[in-house]
């Protein structure tokens, strides 16, 4: 089983954890990895893309002309594709974009994230994490006490509004639960800030 220290807020070191091996201790899986980053990407697409076809542009009603005997092309509608002002071919229309990978998939996916920290050491374990009240100078100072320099993703065992407030200010830095952890937040994030209380959450149900 993989062993971190454990830290407090002050940035002291105040004992070890044992991390479950089928949870932060597995081989990651790039390919695994891709696919879940992929899925939450095309997830967070709008799709209110949208252009109008020939039936929704505005004119076009009559026959521009005749169809014979004129000399030119024949023509139904002045707003058909080739005529300017008319219709997109093809075009765009509003569209979800959302997928879900299997269970197993997803689960193998957010372990491998949660190794790969492991293994390039760029977990940080907290005995706990609380602000008796919103203060971003004070969550800063936490940071600053646990060396945290870069983007980082912070993780409690339940959503604390105090330190949400305080931490949404600082550039680079996600607060989230334990139910909220996921592969795209975990990679995108240099460092991985977590309470015991989240590990063991995290490991009831991953593991």
């Amino acid at each position: 089983m993989p062993k971190v220290a454990v830290y407090n807020v002050s940035g002291a070191q105040v004992g070890e954890i044992e991390l479950s091996e089928a949870v932060f201790g597995i081989e990651p899986n790039k390919h695994v990895l891709h696919d879940a980053v992929v899925m939450q990407q095309a997830s967070l697409r709008q799709g209110t893309h949208d252009t109008k076809g020939r039936s929704e542009v505005r004119g076009g009603g009559r026959k521009p002309w005749k169809q014979k005997g004129t000399g030119r092309a024949r023509q139904g509608s002045i707003r058909a594709p080739q005529w300017k002002g008319g219709g997109i071919v093809f075009g765009p229309t509003p569209r979800s974009y959302a997928y879900k990978l299997p269970r197993k998939v997803r689960r193998l996916a957010i372990k491998s994230a949660l190794s790969s920290k492991v293994i390039a050491n760029e977990i940080i374990v907290l005995d706990q994490l609380a602000l008796a009240q919103p203060k971003t100078k004070e969550f800063a100072n936490i940071l600053n006490n646990l060396k945290v320099e870069r983007k980082a993703l912070v993780v409690a065992s339940q959503f604390d509004d105090n330190v949400a407030l305080s931490a949404r200010n600082i550039p680079g830095v996600k607060f989230v639960s334990a139910e909220g952890i996921n592969v795209l937040d975990v990679l995108v994030h240099d460092k991985l800030i977590i309470t015991k209380d989240a590990v063991q959450k995290v490991e009831e149900v991953l593991a």
